[in-house]
């Protein structure tokens, strides 16, 4: 499909899982599907049994989707290893531009003086942005006593910028009248590293807080104090280790932690897969950019009932052209495989992502129908 068309996200249409250290390399064991397309993943690539290392860094948002991904992966191609790196999304993105991986996780579309690096890095034929894993961002929090609490999008802007500072404040209170809140103070944990879920986060606070959010949206946290934490699983932890803290994080990594609803509209909306497809469905394409920019225009201020905005969209960024045809078939199987029916399941079993339409599908195969080598 063509950047030339505004593209309405339509719903013709989100495993075994690998023990592994945030800050360690994510070495999986994984291969791609076999040559043909369909439900059970596999590129075009041309080649059966294919052999070699593919290496990927990024978003650690994306460290139990790619866990399904390489264990269903690797039942069809066992001679092919891809090592993936959970550095955050914003070290995939300047491993990938200098050369260092052939492909990077990220939950930030590529910003414009990232894109004219990539060109560098790519060459005229540029650079493929695929919307390949679809998951609610959870506020995450840990008060004793409180099994459910309904956050209106204000009252989150105040906790996270550190105006409201106890957990029976008039406005936590008013979200929530038959709860019994205690008088403690509150200790919002945000991420240390510059982050595609915080990018996210704060895109929603701007776009769905009004003044009650005064920061410009960005992968770096803009609120000095509070408690800061390195990455995905740093947050949890931060989170799970202080009674009265409160973070933030990719759904699938909250556990056991309470996980607030979020106002929306006239209604609470409790983070799901469902309702993340369902306000990505109803987004519009931001890519306008490179023939294969997929990026999407997320819309975090809809008041539409059964959609939740706090929503992340990761990406795999790679090259339309690579300089050696090894590589060129190992990213065409392997992300032929990753937006497939059957990879999306595994992404959606380990993670509880929301698998991509198929409309999604179409588009991100156009773009893998067009990885090349350098001839």
């Amino acid at each position: 499909m063509s950047r030339g068309n505004e593209l309405k996200l339509s719903t013709k249409t989100r495993a075994t899982t690998l023990s592994v250290a945030l800050a360690s390399t994510l070495a999986l064991s994984a291969c791609g599907a076999s040559n043909e397309t369909g439900n059970t993943g596999g590129g075009d690539s041309g080649s059966d049994g294919l052999s070699g290392t593919l290496v990927g860094a990024g978003a650690s948002s994306q460290q139990a989707a790619m866990q399904g991904w390489a264990a269903g992966y690797s039942r069809v191609q066992p001679d092919v290893t891809v090592n993936y790196d959970p550095v955050g999304s914003g070290g995939g993105r300047e491993q990938f531009l200098a050369g260092g991986t052939d492909f990077a996780g990220t939950d930030s579309a590529l910003k414009e003086e990232e894109l004219t690096e990539a060109a560098e890095r790519c060459g005229d034929t540029g650079v493929f942005q695929l919307p390949n894993y679809i998951s609610p961002i959870a506020v995450i929090y840990n008060l004793e006593g409180v099994d459910e609490l309904n956050l209106s999008p204000a009252t989150v802007a105040g906790i996270f910028d550190q105006k409201i500072t106890t957990w029976n404040d008039p406005a936590i209170a008013a979200d929530n009248p038959d709860a019994t809140l205690p008088d403690q103070a509150i200790t919002p944990v945000n991420r240390s590293d510059e982050s595609g879920t915080t990018e996210n986060f704060t895109e929603y606070l701007a776009a769905a807080a009004g003044g009650a959010w005064p920061h410009e949206p960005s992968g770096d946290w803009a609120v000095p104090g509070g408690e800061a934490a390195q990455g995905t699983s740093g947050v949890v932890s931060a989170v799970r280790a202080g009674n009265g803290s409160i973070g933030y994080a990719d759904l699938s990594q909250a556990g056991n932690l309470g996980v607030a609803n979020i106002r929306v509209g006239e209604e609470f909306v409790t983070p799901t897969p469902e309702a993340a497809a369902a306000v990505v469905e109803n987004s519009e394409s931001a890519g306008d950019e490179g023939e294969y920019n997929f990026a999407i225009e997320l819309a975090r201020d809809t008041t539409s009932s059964g959609e939740y905005p706090i929503v992340l969209i990761s990406y795999h960024v790679g090259c339309i052209e690579y300089e050696d045809q090894e590589t060129a078939d190992l990213v065409k199987d392997f992300m032929s495989y990753v937006i497939s029916e059957d990879g999306q399941q595994a992404a959606a079993d380990a993670a509880g992502s929301a698998p991509i339409s198929d409309g999604l599908r179409e588009q991100a195969q156009s773009a893998i129908d067009a990885i090349t080598a350098a001839a």
